[in-house]
Formats: structure tokens, C-alpha cells, sequence
């Protein structure tokens, strides 16, 4: 699904509309994820939409460092909706290329609380 280069990349509108659609999409189920269980763990709610994921690193449902993940993935998610015509291209295809793994990393981390918390019930 990703583009291996920098130039595969900017060659293909296509593609790279997918792709930066494909990344809109899973930024946005990370973050429907974290309100779930922002909800469900009864944590109240932010201040602002970014204290999800630092409430969610407090109570150890992610790591320090995915909530700076998340917060960052949000704010490109933002930049892909609001200046889509005006998307720097380098900048997208480094933020997509560089980050994401982080998708499966947050599932990790979600899958890992969670089978802990059912463990403690038993």
C-alpha cells in the first residue's frame, strides 16, 4: 500500500490521495479507539481533544511516548482534512513512510491493557 520511494510517491495523484486517505482513516479509528475507552474506563473528559491520550498514558493504557505519537498523528490528520490542496508532498510521504508503524504499535499497546484488565477480573 505504501509507496517504496519519495518519487513512486508524488508520480501517482492517485495513489497519493489513497494513501493519504488510508492514513486520514486509520488516525481517526486511533482516535475513536481512545475515546472508547476514555469513556469505558470512566477517565472524564479532556479539557481538549489531545488530552485523550495523555489521560489514556496516565492510567497506563498506552506508553508516554504513543500519546506523543497520537497527539502528532492527530495534528497531520488535521492538516490532510483542512489544507489538503496545499499538502507539501515531501513532508506527507515522510510522515506517512516514517510513522506508520505506530498503527500497530497503538494496537499492541490497546491488546496488552486490555488482557491485563481482564486478568486482574478473574
Amino acid at each position: 500500500m505504501f509507496p517504496s520511494s519519495l518519487k513512486e510517491y508524488e508520480k501517482d495523484l492517485a495513489r497519493r490521495r489513497a494513501t493519504e486517505r488510508a492514513i486520514q482513516l486509520l488516525i481517526e479509528e486511533c482516535m475513536d479507539i481512545s475515546n472508547t475507552l476514555l469513556k469505558e474506563l470512566k477517565l472524564g473528559l479532556p479539557e481538549e481533544e489531545e488530552n485523550i491520550f495523555r489521560k489514556l498514558a496516565e492510567k497506563g493504557v498506552i506508553s508516554e511516548e504513543m500519546a506523543e505519537k497520537l497527539k502528532r498523528m492527530r495534528k497531520f490528520r488535521n492538516v490532510l482534512i483542512h489544507k489538503y490542496a496545499k499538502v507539501d508532498d515531501r513532508l506527507a510521504y515522510e510522515n506517512i513512510f516514517d510513522n506508520h508503524h505506530d498503527f500497530e504499535e497503538f494496537k499492541k499497546e490497546v491488546l496488552s491493557f486490555l488482557r491485563e484488565q481482564r486478568k486482574k477480573k478473574k
